[in-house]
């Protein structure tokens, strides 16, 4: 027997999340933010001015996905409701389960919304630019670093999101040091600033003749890129630049030329380099935006720290303070310390399935 009320039940209790969501995006005021920006974005100082129009640009996308996204939602249950009186007018259950894939349909939908309500912060909708480091573990740690980076790849892959290596070194014997990359996509940051912080791993280890467990730590910084110079002073004297080859596999890729950039900067004793690109005045360029979302990032974290000092959370950030552990051995598992999130799939997790850990912790956080 085919139970309207109760599919009508369903929509209701999405029409109120659908509800939440457009005054948490503000939708109301956006259609009117969208064509200030296009009327913007056609003025003709705004095209003699590359950072201001991708920034723009960006914001332009940013809101029409929102306003997409809530159409999609508003349609999708109107539809469902539509197909619930043509089910009892027809008087035809085998009609539903095409009902239910529509509801699933606007489910999803207004889930897509919510994930944007959660993605509210100053710097959410921006690029990010994220730096992997091995932690205690020799060569075990370098190689779980370099899991990590592919991990990562793969995740911005799922997502739509570019990945460009900034820098990296290379372990002594195998993986990697460490590693720079940036990440460009609509809220790349607002997604990824959830997987900051150390990650360990508990394995046989495939370096050890005896098969014996080893546990290995890795930790990530992430940081919005920034695309206003203003948000941050970086003053000529502060600074030093150096220049020196980048590093290659050997033959024709070893660089000839000094292309890659060294900043040093002195008040902060931030350290940054690119070699990524091929020309210095590029490397340049991307060294400069490096160093501003470190510099933006060390403000985020000591506001995060006056904030926590208020309320009495001081919590220092160490190798002992984990976010997340994946144990490979002896049994599977991936477990998210700050949420108490789970999967046991850890070769889907390695393959960038991360998604959940990450809305998990928006939610439980924002």
């Amino acid at each position: 027997m085919f139970k309207a009320d109760d599919y009508r039940l369903k929509l209701k209790a999405l029409e109120a999340t659908l509800a939440e969501a457009k005054y948490a995006l503000d939708i109301d005021n956006l259609g009117a933010r969208l064509a200030a920006l296009k009327a913007e974005q056609e003025n003709p100082e705004v095209w003699q001015d590359l950072e201001k129009s991708k920034k723009i640009g960006r914001e332009i996308s940013s809101v029409e996905g929102k306003l997409a996204s809530y159409k999609n939602g508003e349609n999708a249950i109107a539809d469902a409701n539509a197909f619930i009186d043509l089910i009892e007018e027809a008087d035809d259950e085998g009609l539903i389960p095409e009902l239910e894939a529509m509801i699933s349909t606007a489910e999803e939908d207004i889930e897509n919304m919510r994930i944007r309500a959660l993605l509210r912060g100053k710097y959410d909708a921006n690029n990010a630019i994220l730096n992997l480091h091995a932690g205690a573990g020799g060569t075990e740690a370098c190689d779980w670093t370099q899991m990590l980076y592919r991990m990562y790849c793969r995740y911005c892959e799922q997502q739509g999101f570019k990945v460009t290596e900034l820098d990296f070194e290379d372990g002594d014997e195998a993986g990697l040091k460490s590693v720079s990359f940036k990440v460009d996509g609509e809220n790349a940051y607002g997604f990824l600033k959830a997987e900051k912080g150390v990650h360990r791993l508990v394995r046989i280890s495939p370096f050890d003749s005896n098969k014996r467990r080893h546990t290995s730590f890795a930790s990530l910084e992430v940081m919005p890129e920034v695309d206003d110079a203003g948000e941050v002073e970086i003053r000529d004297e502060d600074i030093r630049i150096d220049v020196y080859r980048s590093s290659g596999a050997g033959g024709q890729k070893v660089n000839k030329t000094e292309t890659a950039i060294r900043i040093t900067h002195f008040p902060t004793g931030i350290v940054v380099t690119c070699q990524n690109e091929r020309s210095q005045l590029q490397n340049k360029a991307m060294a400069f935006e490096y160093l501003r979302a470190k510099l933006v990032e060390r403000q985020i974290a000591e506001r995060e720290a006056a904030d926590a000092e208020l309320k009495g959370e001081i919590k220092k950030i160490e190798w002992g303070s984990q976010i997340r552990s994946y144990v490979f051995c002896p049994y599977t598992l991936v477990k998210d310390h700050r949420t108490g999130f789970e999967m046991t799939n850890v070769q889907g997790v390695m393959d960038g399935d991360i998604q959940g850990f990450i809305i998990d912790y928006l939610k439980k956080t924002v």
